[in-house]
């Protein structure tokens, strides 16, 4: 029997998030653009807390939009869904004809409902097709990286998007092995990886395909590139005094959060100008010092949180 959809999602540091961005949502009508909406936790709790709060809900994969929408549905009159990409915020609220926000919410990277179906080809563990898409209705899949790109190509993939010191090595076996067979499912490049990374007991942290699989998702999906362009596009959607906050699982997302929040939060006057004019303020202003991670606790309740990093900012000024 299939698991109820709020067992198989628990929204990652949900209260603080509430906390976070509901300084800009309490006592008014508001707007808030949930970018990652998977299978609606976040939104679910958002809605429930504030009455007055329209949302919307963007997502790439059609069946989470599916899936949130029975969720949400009991507050139809308060939601727009919308299949996207959350670097299309400008476009969806240019169609909705909602000139800002009040409120944005990104959580990123590969949500539970997509690790957890076999039929994706996002985890190792499972037989399943070299999928690894997002948005199944477009897009190259993973078997088509991993049988079509060269070898120098996929070693730098690996190495810049997993992070993987063997990349040179596993691409090299890659290439050699689909000269005979292509690769197919993810069992059969688990099974190359797991042979090329050695897993050294007491050292090795996680399955040697981790990083590997990461890499492929992460191309596949074009997830850093997607990510840079939605940052300022955010940015600017904002209404004056709304708030950003961003979830990121890996040390590639949060740097560019973090390079665009800073960015925007930083004065670009002159070193050698007397004063500041208007035009050179900060836009945003940090509400997090840092990044926050989850808690213990929260960590012990629901593993996935054990990676994330949560970065915030307030629009403080509106570019010319």
């Amino acid at each position: 029997m299939a698991k109820p959809i709020d067992q198989i999602h628990a929204p990652v540091m949900l209260e603080r998030c509430i906390e976070v961005l509901g300084e800009s949502l309490a006592g008014k009508p508001a707007f808030m653009i949930d970018g990652t909406l998977g299978l609606g936790g976040h939104s679910e709790a958002f809605l429930e807390r504030f009455p007055q709060l329209t949302l919307i809900g963007i997502d790439r994969d059609t069946n989470a939009l599916r899936l949130a929408g029975e969720r949400l549905a009991r507050f139809k009159d308060r939601i727009h869904l919308v299949h996207a990409v959350y670097d299309e915020i400008s476009e969806v609220l240019e169609d909705l004809d909602i000139a800002g926000v009040d409120a944005i919410l990104l959580d990123l990277g590969v949500s539970s409902m997509q690790l957890d179906e076999a039929d994706r080809g996002f985890a190792y563990s499972y037989e399943a097709p070299l999928d690894m898409r997002m948005d199944t209705s477009r897009g190259i899949t993973a078997a088509e990286v991993v049988n079509t790109y060269g070898e120098a190509e996929l070693a730098r993939i690996f190495k810049e998007y997993g992070e993987e010191r063997y990349a040179k090595p596993v691409a090299k076996a890659i290439v050699a092995q689909r000269v005979n067979t292509a690769f197919v499912n993810s069992t059969d490049l688990t099974a190359l990886i797991s042979k090329v990374i050695p897993f050294i007991p007491g050292k090795s942290t996680g399955h040697p395909a981790k990083r590997v699989f990461q890499a492929l998702r992460i191309e596949v999906n074009g997830e850093l590139e997607v990510l840079t362009r939605t940052m300022p596009a955010a940015i600017e959607a904002l209404n004056l005094g709304g708030r950003i906050l961003v979830l990121a699982y890996h040390s590639l997302e949060d740097r560019i959060v973090k390079q665009a929040l800073s960015a925007a939060s930083t004065s670009s006057a002159p070193l050698d100008l007397p004063i500041e004019l208007p035009e050179h303020a900060p836009i945003l202003k940090l509400v997090v010092k840092g990044a926050e991670q989850a808690s213990a606790s929260e960590i012990q309740e629901n593993p996935r949180a054990a990676s994330v990093r949560l970065r915030a900012a307030q629009k403080i000024r509106n570019a010319a």
